[in-house]
């Protein structure tokens, strides 16, 4: 999946000069307006400072005078300084912006941040078009004789992973391997990013290695200091030119500590200039964090190798609107099912107490001993529905609760379970938020382990036929999902409770304004007394909601009155084809 992606109607040099003109402005505004309201500095700071205690946990303990220089007590450096930023050079390439037809329109400089993950800035690469015709070229430098070095040009992979944000002007893509040339992304190693804030303070010295108006690479180092640090952003005087956005700022570790991205023109002064402007690592790294859990499983993955300590947190996903009690109309409010107090009491609750995870267009409460949903709720809309194929089957924990209360891969390797989906993956895919609800889906605490039988045949029928009544007669439907918990379910590799049956119950508006309530009970009974050799019959049960009550210790409120088989005698009927269900 690809986010943030600006639209554009074709890259040209015009536009990418005109976006460069409005950083500068906005850089400007910033720079000066923090003229006249400096904090403090490193002249009043002392040992026992907050921001210094910060700053000394990225110091290597055997750099004796570290503190020395942060103080400005001390100009000495071992000599490995430059080393080690020579090789943190090695992974800083030159950007060569192209136009579809491959002609050059400009250039900026990236660096790797992971295996084959590029950054930088979004006006260099604001899009997924703009990416797929540009191109990585590392080792475009001089040697000790001032002689060009071999260069190694390598193609972008938007289509595999690309996120950008405007706002902080940062674009993380990927790049791909070249089958001609002698090395690869990986020869180059990467720099790691530290998503904590804390790496530099005003007063510091910093460092940026970079690619001038597309030329071979070039260095300043340590030439002039931070002069204001805000919550996005730093100013610092070190030279850059044209052709330098996207390069790492370095502070005297060689820790990447922000994203260079302007400069600050001279007010008073054509072509001049009083500073540059850089993006601070911590704050692309809480950008990450915020909306870590609405991205692809694939895109977490991938984050998570850029920002090794990323601590997720809240998200679009914890934000999202969840279940929605009046969906179906303001006349016609269906609660979420009650827990006893038993079942309250062994709920996995998030940071605030609250136990309901929202996830877009559904909500589920998950049971902390089983590792598995009490219950699913989710809201279908008939009228908005999106089809979105499936991508892949890429499943992912949800931060918000530990990972230890989440059945995760290592209770489907090598069987013939599936990761049943409670909340089908297409229900929620409607309205705007259809992607993210596409990918919230893909989340453990939404999977079940169903035997590929249970999951692929009869249930998927039931599951099919409630979504295209929906989509046939534009109908809004809010479906509850769950496995049933007994004491007898079976214990597998040593830890896992497997549930032998599931539940749905299924609310709509009938044609005549009237609520239409259906309970359903599968049973896998006699798929998974053994599951590496599973076989036997298996049942679906159109049931009364009150059957599903007694059975789960769920409260479905006045639901039951709504059954149109809650009259019957009967503790259900067999299910084989949609048309024996009763609506």
């Amino acid at each position: 999946m690809l986010r943030g992606i600006v639209e554009q109607e074709g890259i040209s040099k015009e536009k990418l000069e005109a976006r460069q003109a409005q950083i500068q402005e906005e850089a400007s505004k910033r720079f000066f307006e923090s003229a006249s309201q400096k904090a403090s500095s490193l002249e009043t700071m002392t040992l026992k400072s907050p921001a210094l205690k910060s700053r000394r946990r990225v110091l290597d303990d055997y750099d004796s005078i570290a503190l020395e220089r942060i103080l400005g007590t001390s100009d000495l450096f071992p000599i490995s300084y430059l080393q080690i930023g020579l090789n943190a050079g090695q992974s800083i390439c030159r950007i060569q912006i192209r136009d579809a037809r491959g002609r050059s329109l400009g250039y900026g400089t990236g660096f790797l941040v992971a295996d084959n993950i590029l950054m930088t800035n979004n006006h260099v690469l604001d899009s997924l078009e703009t990416a797929l015709d540009s191109i990585a070229e590392f080792n475009y430098q001089d040697d000790e004789n001032f002689m060009p070095c071999p260069t190694h040009t390598f193609r972008l992979d938007p289509e595999q992973f690309f996120i950008t944000d405007k706002d902080l002007d940062f674009t993380l893509v990927a790049v791909k391997d070249n089958p001609s040339s002698e090395k690869q992304p990986t020869d180059f190693g990467h720099l790691q990013l530290i998503p904590t804030a804390g790496k530099i303070l005003e007063g510091e010295y910093v460092s940026i290695i970079q690619h001038p108006k597309g030329g071979p690479k070039s260095v300043t180092v340590r030439e002039n200091k931070v002069s204001s640090i805000f919550d996005d952003f730093i100013h610092y005087l070190t030279d850059t030119e044209p052709g330098s956005s996207g390069s790492p700022v370095f502070n005297d570790q060689w820790v990447v500590v922000a994203l260079h991205h302007s400069g600050v023109p001279d007010p008073n002064k054509k072509n001049a200039w009083v500073g540059n402007e850089g993006i601070r690592i911590s704050a692309i790294s809480t950008y990450i964090s915020e909306n870590y859990v609405s991205y692809s499983a694939t895109e977490q993955r991938i984050l998570t190798k850029v920002f090794p300590n990323l601590k997720p947190g809240p998200s679009s996903s914890s934000q999202a609107d969840g279940y929605d009690k009046s969906f179906l109309g303001s006349n016609y409010i269906v609660e979420l099912p009650k827990l006893s107090e038993e079942m309250e009491n062994d709920v996995s609750r998030m940071e605030d107490n609250n136990y309901v995870l929202d996830y877009t267009h559904f909500s589920i409460v998950m049971c902390r001993s089983r590792c598995l949903a009490y219950f699913t709720a989710v809201n279908i809309d008939g009228n908005q529905a999106v089809n979105i194929k499936r991508s892949g089957d890429s499943w992912k924990f949800d931060p918000r609760i530990p990972e230890s209360v989440q059945y995760g891969n290592d209770l489907y390797a090598k069987n013939d379970l599936d990761r049943g989906h409670l909340v089908r993956r297409l229900d929620p895919v409607w309205g705007d938020k259809a992607q993210q609800a596409n990918d919230d889906t893909f989340v453990f605490t939404n999977s079940s382990p169903q035997h590929k039988n249970l999951n692929q045949k009869i249930w998927l029928d039931l599951e099919n036929y409630i979504m295209q009544n929906a989509i046939n007669h534009n109908l809004k439907v809010t479906v509850f999902t769950g496995p049933v918990f007994r004491s007898d379910d079976m214990v597998y590799r040593g830890k896992f409770r497997i549930p032998a049956e599931f539940w749905k119950v299924a609310v709509m508006v009938r044609d005549d304004g009237k609520i239409s309530a259906t309970a359903y009970l599968q049973t896998q009974k006699n798929m998974i007394d053994n599951l590496e050799f599973a076989y036997g019959e298996y049942k679906t049960y159109q049931v009364p909601v009150t059957s599903i009550e007694d059975i789960t210790g769920l409260d479905f409120g006045n639901l039951y009155l709504h059954d149109p088989i809650k009259d019957r005698e009967t503790i259900g009927h067999v299910i084989v084809a949609p048309e024996h269900i009763k609506l």
